[in-house]
């Protein structure tokens, strides 16, 4: 099985500065978890980033879903982006005139083959938005409401999280999604997002500060120790 994730003698410095990210080399296989901590400065966001081909100029290789990204141009990584990788930010960038199942069936908009998995899944977007809503445990009367401002923040952390998953993504890029929650709910929501992860085989790729988040993972990176 061909990896989802492979990076070779990877090396990334801003102009005029010292690297800020040396990886010799990194492979990451189709539902494999990768948990990535380390010191501000070390690189987390920068790695995530790249992988997400919104910086460039890197020197080595990074291949996402078999695509080196260096050799795309920015329009093929736009597309690769909205066809195979979902993303989870720390703000959660929910739109409040859409509607909770709209704010989830975003991402089907911007890429057919989203679309398509998310149809085949369930027979149309919008069921396929509102079963994750569920199976991420908000509550139904809430799924056709304009309702971003009435959730808590834990409910809209389940509310990113499913529009990331719709159309089951070959990577889930998760940049300290977990920040603004206190302990339960923290454990409560990772459960809740590796037992979806566990169902399409998707690959998480998640940074965090938090090390008690750690044992939830089979794979970890300390950039502090890299560079």
């Amino acid at each position: 099985m061909k990896p989802i994730i492979s990076i070779d003698n990877l090396r990334f410095a801003w102009p005029g500065q010292a690297p800020v990210l040396e990886i010799p080399q990194l492979q990451l296989a189709a539902g494999e978890h990768l948990f990535i901590q380390g010191p501000s400065g070390s690189g987390k966001s920068t790695l995530l980033n790249l992988l997400a081909g919104v910086l460039t100029g890197v020197e080595g290789e990074i291949r996402v879903a078999e695509h080196a990204l260096g050799r795309l141009s920015e329009r093929r990584r736009d597309r690769l982006r909205a066809d195979r990788i979902g993303v989870l930010f720390q703000q959660f960038n929910l739109l409040p005139y859409l509607n909770l199942t709209d704010n989830v069936s975003l991402p089907c908009s911007l890429s057919a083959k989203r679309r398509s998995a998310a149809i085949q899944r369930s027979g149309s977007v919008e069921a396929e938005a509102k079963r994750l809503l569920a199976q991420l445990q908000l509550p139904t009367e809430l799924f056709d409401r304009r309702a971003v401002a009435e959730l808590s923040i834990g409910q809209q952390q389940r509310v990113a999280a499913a529009r990331a998953l719709i159309g089951s993504p070959d990577l889930i890029i998760a940049d300290e999604p977990t920040s603004a929650l206190d302990g339960a709910s923290r454990d409560r929501f990772m459960q809740l997002l590796l037992d979806e992860l566990a169902q399409s085989e998707t690959t998480l790729l998640l940074v965090s500060h938090d090390p008690s988040l750690a044992h939830y993972f089979s794979r970890h990176l300390d950039l502090g120790s890299t560079l």
